[in-house]
């Protein structure tokens, strides 16, 4: 019995939709407080340490602060920190190992490591996923994009953002909100 109890738990907890808050969690959260409201990000240091803790080296170095959402595709995903206001890219540390094999999913609400072709290149850029991407996920034969975190409160912000006009911006030919999406600060909730 216990241990169906304790299986129903873990279950009720994983299927969680995003945007549902555990008052009852101790894992680390973020805020990103941006030009279009508040986005709370719940982290997963047991299944994505190195990411989780790259995130919030990040954050706590205040990198995040001024840098702006510049890749934002409907129906798929919305990706920043790497570039501030004037799309100039900034300096990251050493790229970390791919996480991708860690039993998360690209769900919506999901917060991933972006990353180049090469499987371990993600440094500083984070995208949410705004659907399931299962075509993300890594397996055995695959290197996916690390899924670290998940949006606990403000997925009404990301949606709002998903649905700003795009089009060019600095050195991008597309996929730019026109209406800038500032990262004014990232700051660990206590």
């Amino acid at each position: 019995m216990r241990f169906m109890l304790t299986t129903a738990l873990a279950v009720s907890i994983l299927a969680a939709p995003a945007g549902a808050e555990d008052a009852g969690s101790t894992a680390p959260k973020v805020k990103l407080e941006t030009t279009h409201g508040d986005i709370v990000l719940e982290l997963d240091p047991a299944r994505a340490p190195e990411s989780t803790a790259n995130f919030l080296a990040y954050v706590r170095d205040g990198h995040y602060d001024g840098t702006i959402f510049h890749r934002v595709i409907p129906g798929f995903m919305a990706q920043g920190g790497g570039f501030d206001t004037e799309y100039n890219k900034l300096p990251t540390r050493d790229p970390i190992q791919n996480e991708s094999r860690n039993g998360l999913t690209n769900a919506r609400g999901t917060i991933a490591m972006a990353r180049t072709q090469m499987p371990h290149s993600a440094t500083a850029q984070f995208f949410i996923n705004l659907v399931d991407n299962g075509r993300l996920d890594g397996s055995e034969n695959n290197w996916g994009y690390a899924v670290f975190g998940r949006v606990v409160q403000g997925m009404d912000v990301v949606d709002a953002i998903a649905g700003i006009p795009t089009g060019p911006g600095g050195p991008f030919r597309s996929d730019v909100p026109q209406a800038p999406v500032v990262i004014k600060s990232a700051t660990v909730v206590e």
